[in-house]
């Protein structure tokens, strides 16, 4: 993962001072990229360790369109706990918008509108498998209209998919990067969607492209960020999906090997 300690070196470098939502104060870079060949391994850092049990549990729990904490306690991940409500609720997040996006459709006998719901994951699987070369094959969780009602609006706010030669490739825009924290389960995240998509469609998962807009550091970060410098990469992990229909895979079809990782380092999270 040597793309990511390349990352953390070149804001660290280059940032500049930014005031943030939380009061903690970053040093920030705009407009970065990082590219990741999942051919080559899955790209989980091993300068430390990362939950990549935390990481399915999270990614299913977006793909069954859920938005409460609670709806499955068997499936149940605490990343999003300190954003929840009394009753455990976010608002209309990512599993929202992926899978239930509003919509409202022209009922010609009555002229009313009547909303309706888009299912954005099995449209674009169904366009991957379909209409391979399209330019359409886009995700997309930032619903202007429903911002104010989400616990925190989307980080990682759109994917787009890309179909070349039999392999699949896929970019996320992450409008915000919380570099030490956040972007090393992002990039576990996205890279096992594409092999969990490129597996339902026959093809081999590709280039997994990472782009930033707001890529930061937090000032209370930089201890654990520089001890992390010091640590040499290892060799990648390697993942294997269950070969079952993209929604009936569950937690236990997932399977991480050969994941050799240094120490974990504990960073505090703003909320």
């Amino acid at each position: 993962m040597k793309q990511y300690l390349d990352l953390v070196k070149h804001v660290l470098e280059n940032g500049e001072q930014r005031k943030d939502r939380t009061g903690t104060g970053t040093i920030s870079c705009f407009g970065l990229q990082n590219k990741y060949d999942l051919r080559e391994g899955f790209p989980l850092l091993t300068t430390k360790k990362v939950n990549f049990g935390a990481v399915v549990r999270e990614l299913l729990w977006f793909l069954r369109g859920s938005t409460n904490i609670n709806d499955d306690l068997t499936q149940h991940t605490a990343i999003w706990d300190a954003w929840a409500n009394g009753d455990g609720e976010l608002g209309p997040i990512y599993g929202y918008q992926w899978r239930s996006w509003p919509s409202y459709n022209l009922d010609e006998q009555t002229g009313e509108y009547r909303q309706g719901h888009i299912d954005q994951i099995s449209n674009v699987i169904e366009q991957i498998k379909t209409n391979p070369d399209s330019r359409r094959l886009v995700v997309t969780a930032w619903n202007v209209a429903d911002i104010s009602k989400m616990a925190l609006p989307p980080c990682h706010m759109m994917f787009q998919f890309y179909v070349i030669n039999g392999r699949l490739d896929l970019q996320l825009y992450q409008r915000s990067a919380d570099i030490a924290v956040g972007v090393p389960f992002n990039i576990a995240s996205y890279a096992l969607l594409n092999i969990m998509v490129a597996q339902e469609c026959n093809l081999t998962p590709g280039i997994f492209t990472h782009t930033f807009g707001d890529a930061h550091i937090y000032s209370d970060h930089m201890d654990g960020i520089n001890a992390q410098l010091k640590r040499v990469p290892g060799q990648l992990p390697r993942v294997t999906v269950a070969k079952k229909p993209f929604f009936d895979l569950r937690f236990e079809d997932f399977e991480l090997h050969d994941y050799v990782h240094q120490g974990f380092i504990k960073f505090p999270v703003a909320v």
